[in-house]
């Protein structure tokens, strides 16, 4: 992985045009800061040229910060003191520029400037935790401009850190994102990069199926030859650890003999060593020259991380035949463990030299500090990127939301003359509803008057009590809301879908109070209504209806029956948590009797005489000179029966 990172950290050496930035267009500098700019920038120079020539630039722009092209000097400053491994220069003017960069917008050179930081906390200063912060500070940069590669790349970087720390599952979620910004066609490497690591994600956590896929996926990816070696290479790496050596030995036999691996001596270190473990686990070779010959490319090479893995297998090649000398080999290892940093091989290396010397207490003593001392480390990184993760979660949304802020107070000025329109269309429309509202009642209640006796207009009065609370806490209410939203100059889309919200509400309403089909169409009207009301879940059964003669009932206790049932299904709906409803019909000599019963969790009785709709249901029955009568119990269902003369 870090040959990837060094790639793309190489790149920003060669050339900074991306994102429509060209040297032509760098700011307002004179001719002289723009001569030794691109100088600085030309790979033809010498680095100690280039040095020479960006500290010109800067010299003529230092006392202008608010320029963009003394942010792109100071870059360019910073890339090639890191170049130059002068790393004292690097942080005085890496804290120039990001401390003098509040002042103005340079996301993109910000962008970079992490990006560069982020990679020297990796590789140079070996510090996981301050590099997984500067890639996803770079990354949150490039995320304001869009640059979806950029994004891509840093995620790659922040998931390979997660799986050098042990972190494999932190690494697969940061992976996986950073396959959503990458593209096919111009991160291929990367790509295949994020695929690789994918696979060792899995291969470490013994999910050798989906690493093998994955290594997979890499070597269809990658463009490169070389790149397509190394993964095959992790493909064996993985063979050998699902013991199925004759496949890893035939594949690492085949790539070790190509001329292009056997030019980098540290990936071909790596296959000859691997094959000679596969060949002694595999019975093939007790040879010491096969482990010899690689590690000796490892010193050469100064390949620490390397030299750990040969001295292992060395000390594992010795271990029953030659105690002594696999104790030394492992002792090797955890010397050049401490000196690296690497405490993960230390500990490996002493699980073996406890199986040879198991009398040892001080080995065991120090695996077992070693062991708790990764297990917190571990930890506490893992605990850190998340945190790194969820703050920056937080400080997205915030920018997000300033923004939304800022962007309805500019546009608060030229929505003034629309709220007004909206405002007095709207106070049109309501009045318009509204009137047509308290007409359709004073006319149905004036017809009802005349039809009613004394029982009937008090059943009537109720019901116009109820909707007219209704149409007051229901629809007033929202009313209410709409007029308040104009005062205070909402969003024009925000009242129109209030407004909608209204007058479907009222439609619904209209619907519920419209006159009841008496006709030959009742029961099916009926029947389709009920079902209608019930929640969907809910199974309803009808017996009796439907052979029941309807026209010899009057037209007006049609209408109470369809009332009163069509409160009783609403309550049951609203309240009972039913899983079923039953309705009978009967029709006897001198009464018609229909019977409701549901198994919700009922209610009791003083909760029955707060239900002001229930208690209308009554007076409605007996203007008709008939009863109803309610039996419920809590958790024990809700009946109700009633008696209508004919």
């Amino acid at each position: 992985m870090k040959i990837f990172q060094f790639l793309i950290i190489t790149s920003l050496f060669v050339s900074c045009e991306t994102s429509g930035e060209k040297n032509n267009n760098l700011g307002e500098g004179n001719d002289s800061t723009l001569y030794y700019y691109n100088i600085s920038e030309d790979n033809n120079f010498s680095l100690n040229k280039r040095r020479e020539a960006i500290n010109k630039s800067f010299l003529y722009l230092s006392q202008n910060s608010k320029d963009t092209l003394y942010y792109k000097v100071l870059y360019q400053k910073n890339l090639i003191h890191f170049s130059l491994k002068e790393y004292d220069s690097l942080q005085v003017y890496n804290k120039l520029l990001i401390n003098n960069a509040k002042r103005v917008k340079v996301e993109f050179t910000l962008g970079k400037q992490h990006y560069l930081m982020g990679y020297y906390f990796d590789e140079v200063v070996h510090n996981p935790d301050s590099a997984f912060n500067n890639y996803n500070l770079s990354k949150n940069y490039f995320e304001q401009i869009k640059d979806s590669s950029r994004i891509g790349r840093n995620l790659l970087n922040m998931g390979t850190i997660q799986k050098n720390q042990n972190d494999f599952f932190g690494s697969k979620e940061t992976l996986t994102e950073a396959l959503h910004y990458l593209s096919n066609k111009e991160d291929v490497q990367s790509i295949a990069g994020v695929y690789n690591i994918l696979g060792t994600n899995h291969r470490r956590l013994e999910n050798f199926k989906d690493a093998l896929k994955y290594y997979s996926q890499a070597i269809e990816t990658t463009n490169s030859f070389k790149y397509k070696l190394l993964y095959q290479n992790n493909v064996a790496a993985t063979l050998i650890e699902q013991e199925e050596y004759k496949k890893a030995i035939s594949l690492l036999n085949s790539i070790s003999k190509d001329s292009l691996l056997i030019k980098n001596d540290k990936e071909y270190a790596r296959v000859l060593d691997n094959l000679a473990y596969a060949r002694w686990l595999f019975g093939k070779t007790n040879s010491k020259k096969e482990f010899i010959d690689p590690l000796r490319l490892r010193k050469r090479n100064n390949d620490q991380r390397g030299q750990i893995a040969s001295y292992t297998h060395l000390g594992e090649f010795y271990s029953k035949t030659n105690p002594m000398k696999a104790t030394s080999y492992f002792d090797s290892v955890i010397k050049l463990s401490k000196t690296s940093k690497i405490p993960r091989a230390e500990k490996d290396a002493l699980k073996f030299l406890m199986q040879l010397q198991p009398q040892n207490i001080n080995l065991r003593d120090r695996y077992v500090h070693l062991q708790d001392s990764l297990y917190v480390q571990e930890l506490k990184v893992k605990t850190q990127f998340a945190k790194y993760k969820y703050d920056d979660q937080l400080k997205q949304e915030s920018i997000l939301r300033l923004e939304k802020e800022n962007t309805e107070k500019e546009l608060e000025a030229s929505q003034q003359r629309n709220h007004k329109v909206i405002y007095l269309g709207s106070l049109l429309f309501i009045t318009s509803i509204l009137g047509l509202s308290i007409y359709g009642f004073r006319q149905r209640t004036k017809l009802l008057k005349q039809a009613s006796k004394a029982e009937k207009l008090e059943a009537i009065q109720e019901t116009e009590a109820q909707l007219s609370r209704k149409l007051h806490d229901d629809h007033g209410s929202k009313i209410n809301q709409v007029m308040l939203m104009l005062q205070r100059g909402t969003d024009k889309s925000a009242i129109l879908d209030k407004l909608e919200s209204v007058y479907n509400q009222i439609r619904s309403f209209s619907r519920e109070i419209n006159t009841v089909d008496t006709g030959p169409n009742f029961w099916n009207s009926l029947k389709a209504t009920l079902e209608y009301l019930k929640p969907v879940e809910v199974e309803m059964v009808f017996d009796g209806g439907k052979e029941l003669d309807w026209s010899l009932v009057a037209h007006q206790t049609k209408t109470i029956i369809f009332k009163v049932l069509q409160e009783l299904v609403k309550n049951m709906s609203q309240h009972s948590k039913a899983n079923q409803t039953v309705i009978l019909f009967r029709d006897k000599k001198k009464e018609l009797s229909i019977y409701y019963e549901d198994d919700g969790v009922g209610a009791s009785k003083r909760s029955l005489l707060r239900k002001n709709g229930l208690w209308n249901t009554e007076k409605r029955i007996q203007a008709l000179g008939g009863n109803i009568t309610f039996d419920s119990e809590e958790e024990k269902g809700f009946r109700a029966e009633i008696r209508i003369p004919k």
